[in-house]
């Protein structure tokens, strides 16, 4: 059985025309919980999200980048799942154990705090924004150009790599591209933030951080906390299917980010730093 797709008995209506029972294809959204260890041992439970199984590893390393527990694949000094299985006895891989290298610590309760809170409600308000660009890496992010063709590309070449969503239709993606175009990696799940941690996860593990004359293409709209997110990964560019929300606007803005929304293959609206469009 896939651990990332289900097929189910549907039925199926349409105006004018008998209905009709047949299968149908759903992705799989099941709970992921993630629990830190210490090198000293010290173990606390981190936050649990739901997501589309599959490149779990590389989700739980973008996550902890995107809430700056981790900087560089060295600081994970191993990963793994731990025993659980279901009703029918199959092993479920819905529980990962991350032990940190010496010297980087567990994060305090008022973090673990923060990302339960922020994972389901954002975050509000340019206080908030504020407090956030304080957090963010000082180096700035890489200022060579990416061509308008190749921006306007992007979108179709997301979509070829989205083997999940044309099984389904019911998943996000995110992608990460040279500037020339050249796909590095997709990344598919149920969760659009899920899917942008599994591409930078992707980067920490294989090396790649920070992500400089690239650009993010996502599959829907531009929240602040993508835009965040591609800013700890290192990430120039940002571009979205959709729109993107004010706040993302406004960080994009104050960290140096070109952020680009209604990519939709023949024309796209630059929000912040169109400079690096060529």
């Amino acid at each position: 059985m896939s651990r990332v797709t289900r097929r189910r008995q549907v039925t199926r209506y349409a105006a004018g025309t008998p209905r009709q029972r047949r299968e149908d294809v759903v992705a799989v959204e099941e709970p992921l919980q993630i629990r830190l260890r210490a090198w000293s041992g010290e173990q606390r439970d981190l936050t649990t999200t739901m997501r589309t199984p599959g490149d779990d590893f590389d989700l739980v390393a973008g996550f902890l980048v995107g809430e700056g527990i981790v900087r560089r694949s060295a600081d994970l000094a191993t990963m793994r799942y731990c025993a659980g299985v279901d009703a029918s006895g199959e092993q479920t891989y819905n529980v990962v154990d991350v032990t940190l290298t010496a010297g980087i610590p567990l994060p305090d309760s008022r973090i673990e705090r923060q990302v339960t809170t922020t994972s389901a409600c954002g975050i509000c308000g340019t206080t908030s924004i504020d407090d956030v660009v304080k957090a963010l890496p000082s180096d700035p992010l890489d200022e060579g150009t990416v061509s308008l063709d190749v921006l306007l590309g992007l979108p179709e070449a997301l979509r070829a790599g989205q083997q999940v969503f044309e099984r389904t239709g019911g998943v996000h993606a995110a992608g990460v591209f040279a500037s020339g175009g050249e796909r590095l990696v997709v990344r598919e799940d149920v969760g659009r933030h899920n899917a942008v941690d599994k591409v930078v996860g992707w980067a920490l593990r294989a090396e790649r951080l920070p992500l400089a004359a690239t650009v993010l293409q996502v599959s829907g709209r531009a929240s602040f906390e993508l835009v965040q997110k591609a800013r700890l990964a290192g990430i120039p560019v940002l571009a979205a299917v959709g729109a993107p929300s004010s706040l993302a606007v406004e960080l994009a803005d104050q960290v140096g980010l070109t952020l680009v929304g209604f990519s939709r293959g023949h024309s796209l609206v630059a929000y912040t730093h169109e400079r690096r469009i060529s």
